[in-house]
């Protein structure tokens, strides 16, 4: 039979462990950005490119039948340059390098940025093949952030390349 005291103890120390939890489960508020600040998410995979030659006739000549592929392509994926501008001024710019042993994987980028809510001129210009100097994937667009909303940067072949998305309200 348990002594009473040691029971009235446990009831005090649940109930003190229970209001302990139930306190901080509400409390204090937690706010992950300042209300007047907009969140701008870049996240992107792509696969680099590739600089296939073309074959000549001697060297198709020179292949076994089964080997004759008109295009020679390296197995390694070019690094990937991306610009972010924010109004006309450089914001973010980085080289995404392929993964993998050989080089030949994805590569990817994922950066969060903290802006003021407002209206900005955005443009993003990316170029996935290194060896073709400019830029050959550019988005532009007048974007206005709303106060703790978030705006992707994604870029998706089907979708026309780089393109934004805001959060639904």
């Amino acid at each position: 039979m348990p002594k009473p005291v040691a029971i009235i103890g446990q009831v005090v120390l649940y109930g003190a462990f229970a209001a302990f939890i139930g306190y901080f489960s509400t409390a204090p508020t937690y706010k992950q950005i300042p209300d007047d600040v907009a969140l701008v998410k870049l996240s992107m995979s792509h696969l680099g490119g590739r600089e296939c030659r073309k074959r000549t006739a001697e060297e198709l000549a020179k292949l076994p039948p089964n080997m004759r592929a008109p295009l020679e392509c390296p197995r390694g994926r070019s690094d990937i340059k991306l610009l972010v501008e924010l109004d006309d001024k450089p914001f973010y710019e980085t080289v995404m390098h392929p993964t993998g042993l050989s080089k030949d994987g994805i590569s990817t980028v994922y950066k969060r940025f903290e802006l003021k809510a407002g209206s900005y001129k955005l443009t993003v210009k990316m170029n996935d093949n290194l060896v073709n100097p400019g830029w050959n994937h550019v988005k532009e667009e007048q974007v206005t952030l709303k106060p703790a909303r978030v705006l992707v940067i994604d870029f998706n072949p089907d979708k026309g390349g780089l393109f934004f998305q805001q959060a639904k309200e």
